[in-house]
């Protein structure tokens, strides 16, 4: 009995003196870590993530990945229905046929109105020749008929005529008014119509542009994270097909006490270690630190609750470097980042950086 207790002292105490030499070593590194300006914070590995969504209400004619896919900027990724927009884009190339025809016709009338103020303008001419052969005439028989060499009824005539033919100019410019009236109304019929071409041709357009649209592409390269549509589904404009990670964008959210925030610059250097790959450390900079705190205690009075205020940080990791690992990068993986606060100081062994070959 005594024996059973004497051991159970010495694993007390054994229990103890670990404590006490974890303690202690705790404080050690937690004082290293601060002398070096080391501050640390728990996140996950998240990704921008992108909708690829149809333009216009349709149903889902395929969809050519599937989720996990790699897939590159400006790939085919799915297909809509174009069955409807083929039918109203033949629809608007017969209108634009006939609105064609419709300008050609009233260019003629144009041609043909013009063509009549042309003759009109030559009758005119005629007229106004005729007039001074008659204003000469009727000035050659007055001074006649008062000596009797000519006889009254012959100036009759000639004062006939001479009227006569004013007011045949004054008809031909009648027409030649009337001509400009209708080629003025002909060349806005000629507008009109011209107008309605190029409404057709860009109606035409539209539903090219539409047609090109329902060939769903990437817009960056990434995976495919979910297909929240299936092939034979109707969705709406704007409705979501498929969902992809945008991996060259790729950063941990992970949060810093007031202190410890304050002193976070952007661009400073943060080592990043995950739980499912402790034996990595990937190097990655500070892109974004919350101006306001993200969540606080129920009230905020004294400076020890206010050293309770959490502030929301954003370190990125390089494009190159992802783009060197992306069949690597999973997103949603916890870990741990690292921030030097100091850039003077060196990093120490274990946050040196470590990559996968």
């Amino acid at each position: 009995m005594a024996g059973q207790q004497k051991r159970w002292l010495i694993g007390v105490a054994g229990l103890l003196v670990l404590a006490v030499l974890g303690g202690v070593g705790w404080r050690m590194f937690a004082g290293t870590g601060r002398e070096k300006g080391i501050v640390s914070g728990n996140g996950r590995i998240e990704a921008v993530e992108i909708d690829i969504a149809a333009k216009t209400p349709g149903r889902v004619k395929a969809i050519l990945v599937n989720e996990g896919d790699f897939v590159t900027a400006g790939q085919i990724v799915a297909r809509m229905d174009i069955g409807v927009l083929e039918a109203q884009q033949r629809e608007a190339e017969a209108y634009l046929r006939k609105a064609e025809s419709g300008v050609a016709t009233v260019q003629n009338q144009v041609a043909q109105r013009q063509s009549e103020k042309a003759a009109a303008l030559a009758l005119l001419a005629q007229r106004q020749a005729e007039r001074d052969v008659s204003q000469k005439r009727l000035l050659r028989s007055e001074p006649l008929a008062g000596t009797g060499a000519v006889s009254i009824q012959e100036v009759d005539d000639d004062r006939a005529h001479l009227l006569s033919a004013e007011a045949a100019i004054r008809a031909a410019k009648a027409q030649i008014a009337a001509a400009e009236a209708a080629i003025a109304t002909a060349k806005s019929q000629e507008v009109e119509a011209l107008s309605v071409v190029e409404a057709t041709r860009a109606t035409i357009e539209r539903l090219q542009a539409d047609i090109d649209d329902s060939a769903l592409k990437a817009t960056r390269d990434g995976r495919v994270q979910y297909r929240i549509a299936q092939p034979g589904e109707v969705v709406a404009a704007g409705g979501k097909v498929l969902n992809l990670l945008d991996l060259g964008d790729v950063y941990m959210t992970f949060f810093l006490p007031t202190a410890a925030a304050g002193r976070v610059a952007i661009g400073s250097e943060v080592r990043l270690v995950l739980d499912a790959a402790p034996e990595y450390v990937i190097p990655a900079t500070v892109s974004f630190v919350a101006d306001v705190a993200q969540f606080t205690p129920k009230t905020v009075e004294t400076a020890s609750e206010r050293q309770k205020l959490m502030f929301r940080v954003k370190a990125q990791i390089a494009p190159e470097l992802l783009k060197k690992h992306i069949h690597k990068v999973k997103t949603g993986l916890p870990g741990m980042a690292y921030v030097r606060l100091d850039p003077g100081s060196a990093w120490p062994k274990a946050l040196q950086v470590k990559l996968p070959q």
